[in-house]
């Protein structure tokens, strides 16, 4: 059974400078294509069914860019929501099952993250499984790793240890996001709280993955997607 996909593409964008300045960053374009179409081609080969984008910053635009692919558009209008909020305010078209989410602003090469997560998903051990990469194989990231993975696979905060980051994959459930009072929060709270239960996992990536939260990023992602087609 497919699992169903949130693809977060709210965001303002900011640390992209001039080049978000009348676009909205997913529709930056890494090899001819934007970044956007890049998620959704995951999301088509991985079989992720419905596919819902939360939408706020030049929302017009996107859905312009969406109008008559098969996604649905979660409207963040009167403000951005971050992960967590957004992903609360977009489970009517989810569902109340566990929700892959995927970040629009990446780029990747190897096994096909959505794949890969649905692959390793135990529902019976698990309430998160996130997709990681050694902080030093992770392009476009500075700093250290978010988290490190124990010998079973579960996940605790870096805290400053060599770990892997998140690379804004992922399988969840959402059941408890109803828990949380505030209307704009981020995903780590719940994060947080799995961890504390031993129910947060973590899984490598099998390939490459760069960040385009830069405008140096658009090189770098370009040079990792044209390796792969190299190879």
């Amino acid at each position: 059974m497919p699992f169903p996909l949130m693809v977060f593409a709210a965001g303002f964008g900011t640390r992209m400078g001039a080049l978000t300045a009348n676009r909205p960053k997913p529709l930056i374009e890494i090899a001819k294509r934007p970044l956007i179409d890049h998620a959704l081609d995951l999301a088509k080969e991985a079989g992720a069914a419905p596919v819902v984008v939360n939408v706020h910053y030049l929302a017009g635009q996107l859905a312009e860019h969406l109008a008559g692919q098969a996604v649905v558009l979660s409207h963040e209008r009167d403000k951005i929501l971050e992960t967590g909020g957004g992903l609360r305010a977009a489970l009517p078209h989810l569902g109340a099952g566990p929700v892959m989410t995927l970040n629009s602003d990446a780029v990747w090469t190897g096994r096909n993250p959505l794949a890969q997560l649905a692959a390793a998903w135990d529902a019976s051990r698990m309430d998160a499984l996130l997709l990681l990469l050694p902080a030093g194989k992770a392009l476009g990231h500075s700093g250290a790793g978010d988290f490190v993975i124990d010998a079973a696979g579960r996940i605790s905060r870096a805290n400053g240890r060599a770990g892997g980051v998140y690379l804004g994959a992922q399988i969840l459930r959402t059941e408890r996001l109803a828990e949380i009072d505030a209307e704009v929060f981020s995903l780590n709270l719940l994060w947080d709280r799995m961890i504390a239960e031993g129910r947060a996992f973590g899984l490598m990536h099998q390939g490459g993955w760069c960040d385009v939260g830069r405008p140096e990023g658009i090189a770098q992602a370009e040079t990792l997607l044209q390796g792969a087609l190299d190879v």
